[in-house]
């Protein structure tokens, strides 16, 4: 016995009755994304909070949801390079502005930025050298 065309395609596309579970699934990711709490994306969505609950119990509506989130952030991503090179450009203009008080803060900024960038750099070369000596210890032993 054949069940539910709603129940037995996927959630993320289908035929008949699928299609509109997709569209509705489609907005609910999109509220998700756009609203701080369930109550308000479900509302947004036109869906219960309990069917928006339920879809993100399943693999692939979370799975849609991440690679959703995943867009949205690399999105924010390239928004931040372009600020970062129009803040850094800032703090240079702002070295040698005459404003002593503004002067010491870039030049401060500035430090401080190239020796936290430059211990990221260092721990992921650590890091790296872990991986490496890890993988070379179970070649060893295998």
């Amino acid at each position: 016995m054949r069940g539910n065309p709603v129940q037995t395609e996927s959630l993320m596309g289908g035929r008949g009755h699928g299609d509109k579970l997709s569209r509705k699934a489609d907005a609910a990711i999109v509220a998700l994304l756009a609203h701080p709490t369930m109550p308000q994306a479900a509302k947004a969505a036109g869906v219960s909070e309990s069917t928006l609950w339920r879809w993100l119990q399943r693999d692939d509506f979370r799975r849609k949801y991440r690679e959703a989130q995943d867009n949205v952030f690399s999105e924010a991503l390239g928004l931040l390079k372009g600020a970062s090179t129009e803040a850094v450009n800032c703090l240079r203009r702002n070295l040698t502005c005459g404003l002593v008080s503004a002067e010491v803060q870039a030049a401060k900024t500035i430090l401080d930025y190239t020796l936290r960038t430059r211990d990221m750099f260092d721990l992921q070369s650590l890091l790296d050298a872990i991986e490496r000596a890890k993988e070379e210890t179970q070649r060893t032993n295998a």
